[in-house]
């Protein structure tokens, strides 16, 4: 198969394919936060981005879980389903692609790549003896267990004991491929702690792992025998490939990788990095395929510094969040205060502190008793200054003028607290600007032009930080763009304003028609039980 070298304009990334044995939770709403935050930026540099989400509907966890109901594996799968579309469009996620693992489509993707597979020689029929973790479907290396035969990731589960023969992928033929990849790619893996987790791990050596499962019926049978059905790693990792076949599209693995392929940024939780880092490039090099750019493992989330779990009764439910205080609220918060790598913590308290101090107070006020002086100090509600009247040595156009690089350098790497916190301080900078400015003492000594400088300075500031901010809130920055005269919706796919334009400070022209204030955020009151 002789792939076409993909264009630079083009930037395809993945979020988990999300199990399906129970409704969305908030750590699969923080992975695909952050990847419409990314998909969003690469669309402001101009790119053609491609967004895959979707979900991971067999196995024995789901069959369990519907047999549990009463129902068939399918239908239990065809009602959970719209539970993750419903969340994603709550979120305002704007994916282009969700793959499920029971289409047809995907039955033919994975049987011409096990095809590829099986004449490589890379699948053998084995003994499988060991700990068998049905929440992980992954089997367990003793030395990994916690007391009591329990699963090191679902901790109040007990592993089964497996004792049955399956088919195996020949992993152990790629150890040193994998090394050699892994040194000429060194940013392959990320973070760096997730790169050395998984350097430590192939280092021990790899072993090869089962593909398949016996007495299993929820799955695809395996081609060569169909007593078998396909064990759902080597299964779910190709609906990234299927999801990339156009709707008109044959089922063909030349047709899925003809545009796309390889995927830049595969997203996933830290708990799924093996599959993703080391099963998934060994599938890839055995099947002839380039293997992709990223791979980058995230933290997990607690509650008020627990771990969340039902029996607990400390989860946190995302659609009673989104419906409480709004998208761009959770987005922000996860983006900006959860450095992406690293586990996060949420807390309510906290949480309505960092919304009311940045988006109501400083970014929200700031806009807010601008406008107003505009309509009060300025005739026609407008300005006469332009961006050429405002000297480079200006404060806030001195801190501008390098903000949009250093920015464009967080989001990245996937840098989302480091973006927020620098056009943080633009905006912080601008408040305590227009404070020691006073420009009502300025209109009330006749300094006209003076008050127009302080206020089309800091009213490009608003409009830079709502740009700048846009992957992550944006609502918000188009609430802020339209009262700053912009016809501009940055949900918009077809009205996407261009990076190397508007990240340049000194946009905003005398032209605008600036719009009546309006709060771009409320100012959220504690709860009364905290």
């Amino acid at each position: 198969m002789n792939l076409v070298n993909k264009a630079e304009k083009t930037f395809a990334l993945t979020t988990p394919l999300y199990y399906v044995n129970d409704v969305p939770h908030i750590g699969s709403a923080y992975t695909t936060m952050a990847a419409d935050a990314v998909a969003r930026f690469q669309k402001l540099l101009g790119r053609d981005v491609l967004l895959i989400t979707g979900t991971d509907e067999h196995g024995q966890k789901i069959q369990r879980s519907a047999e549990s109901l009463g129902k068939a594996p399918q239908e239990f799968c065809d009602e959970i389903v719209p539970s993750f579309v419903s969340l994603w469009e709550l979120l305002n996620i704007q994916y282009d692609r969700f793959s499920r693992t029971t289409a047809d489509r995907h039955k033919a993707i994975v049987n011409e790549f096990f095809g590829r597979v099986w004449e490589a020689g890379d699948i053998y029929q084995g003994q499988q003896k060991g700990w068998y973790c049905v929440s992980c479907e992954e089997f367990k290396e003793e030395r990994e267990l916690l007391e009591g035969n329990r699963c090191p990731i679902h901790t109040n589960k007990e592993v089964e004991w497996r004792d049955e023969q399956n088919y195996f992928f020949r992993l152990s033929k790629y150890q040193t491929q994998l090394e050699e990849f892994y040194q000429s790619h060194p940013d392959f893996i990320q973070p760096e702690s997730r790169r050395n987790e998984v350097l430590n791990f192939v280092k021990q050596g790899l072993q090869d792992f089962s593909i398949s499962r016996v007495n299993l019926d929820w799955g695809f049978p395996v081609p060569t025998d169909p007593k078998h059905t396909l064990y759902v790693w080597f299964d779910a990792l190709l609906a990234y490939v299927t999801a990339l076949l156009d709707p008109q599209d044959e089922p063909t693995l030349e047709n899925a990788l003809a545009k796309w392929w390889p995927i830049n940024l595969h997203l996933i939780g830290k708990d799924i990095l093996r599959f993703h880092a080391v099963y998934w490039p060994a599938m890839l090099l055995s099947a002839g395929l380039p293997l992709p750019d990223r791979v980058f493992g995230h933290g997990f989330l607690t509650k008020d510094g627990q771990k969340m779990g039902k029996s607990l009764g400390n989860t946190v439910d995302p659609i009673g969040l989104v419906e409480q205080y709004g998208n761009d609220a959770v987005r922000y918060y996860f983006l900006k205060e959860i450095e992406f790598g690293k586990d996060g913590d949420f807390n309510e308290v906290r949480f309505i502190n960092v919304l009311n101090a940045d988006l109501a107070n400083d970014l929200g006020n700031l806009l807010n008793r601008t406008l107003n002086m505009v309509k009060k100090y300025c005739a026609d509600y407008a300005l006469s200054i332009t961006n050429e009247d405002i000297p480079a040595e200006n404060t806030l156009k001195a801190l501008g003028v390098n903000l949009g690089e250093k920015v464009k350098q967080a989001y990245e790497v996937l840098a989302f607290n480091q973006a927020c916190e620098a056009v943080l301080s633009l905006v912080q900078a601008s408040n305590k600007f227009i404070d020691e400015q006073a420009p009502w003492t300025l209109y009330k000594q006749g300094r006209q032009q003076e008050v127009e400088t302080v206020l089309y300075t800091v009213l490009e500031s608003v409009r830079l930080a709502a740009y700048l901010l846009s992957p992550v809130i944006p609502n918000i920055s188009s609430n802020i763009y339209q009262q700053l005269g912009f016809g501009i919706n940055f949900n918009e796919q077809t009205d996407i304003p261009p990076f190397a334009t508007h990240s340049q400070w000194g946009l905003l022209s005398n032209k605008q028609q600036l719009r009546q204030p309006q709060p771009i955020f409320k100012r959220i009151e504690q709860p009364k039980n905290v």
